[in-house]
């Protein structure tokens, strides 16, 4: 792998882990097109620039519920946790994180090997849930705004858009298509369920990162030079994701990208079982 490969795949996955479009299978389709081996450790350190430009976007939200979680922890020892968590969004939302991220965490432990095998599997897989990603974005865009919001969520919102997340480890199942999909079903308002969508993925990411601690090092040792450059655009084009999402959900629609995995879904299929890829 040279120092453009590593940025093109940065990019992809960089956009595809915000976009509704699948960062999974993009990530496999575009290792066949580059012809380059797939490696998990580089993914998942391209991964972690995707990591930073979440953070970084919601540095502010981030902070609040860092900060609002350490005060519920200790409102814990003072015997008034349920107070403050009635009082403090944060304290509820940073509570909900960790209870949204319980279900794929869960399907992470019990079944990574079936799931590593369908990484490495033929291509139909990744292509037919892209296809199954774009249905479930087209019907989310038919529902009206629900009115939950940053201020009135509860745990049955956390938790399902949770189990959203937890399915879409299935490559070709966009996270963040998914889950902004089981929030608005549930009754998010859109922007927020995008919102949300994106703060959930960081315990997911450092949880990934964590697993391959061990075989990022040998990664970084074997292609320093484009893991780094790649880490880098994956950093600033998940940036640009994240805002191009947000104004879309809350201006326009997602339709777009329903289209687009039906596209790329239905010539990735085609092609994979003709044997053209």
């Amino acid at each position: 792998m040279d120092i453009l490969q590593g940025i093109i795949i940065g990019v992809v996955q960089g956009l595809t882990e915000f976009l509704p479009i699948s960062s999974s299978a993009h990530l496999i389709f575009i290792h066949n097109i580059l012809g380059v081996g797939s490696s998990l450790a580089f993914d998942t350190f391209l991964h972690m620039g995707s990591l930073i430009a979440v953070l970084f976007f919601f540095r502010k939200d981030v902070y609040e519920m860092i900060r609002a979680w350490v005060l519920s922890v200790g409102d814990i020892a003072q015997g008034r946790f349920v107070e403050g968590f009635k009082k403090d969004p944060y304290k509820r939302l940073a509570w909900y994180v960790i209870l949204g991220t319980i279900p794929v965490g869960i399907v992470g432990i019990l079944f990574e090997s079936q799931v590593e095998a369908l990484f490495a599997g033929a291509l139909y897989v990744p292509a037919f849930f892209l296809f199954v990603t774009g249905t479930i974005l087209y019907l989310s865009q038919r529902m009206n705004s629900g009115k939950v919001d940053f201020n009135n969520m509860s745990a049955k919102e956390s938790l399902f858009m949770g189990l959203g997340q937890a399915c879409a480890i299935m490559p070709g199942l966009s996270r963040s298509g998914t889950t902004i999909a089981a929030g608005l079903t549930i009754g998010l308002n859109k922007e927020f369920a995008a919102k949300f969508s994106f703060i959930l993925s960081i315990p997911a990411i450092l949880g990934a990162t964590v697993v391959q601690l061990g075989d990022i090092g040998s990664a970084l040792d074997a292609n320093l030079w484009p893991v780094a450059f790649g880490f880098i655009a994956a950093a600033v084009s998940g940036y640009i994701a994240i805002k191009w999402v947000l104004d879309l959900i809350q201006n326009k629609s997602l339709d777009i990208f329903a289209y687009y995995c039906w596209a790329i879904g239905i010539i990735i299929f085609m092609g994979s079982i003709t044997n053209l890829f």
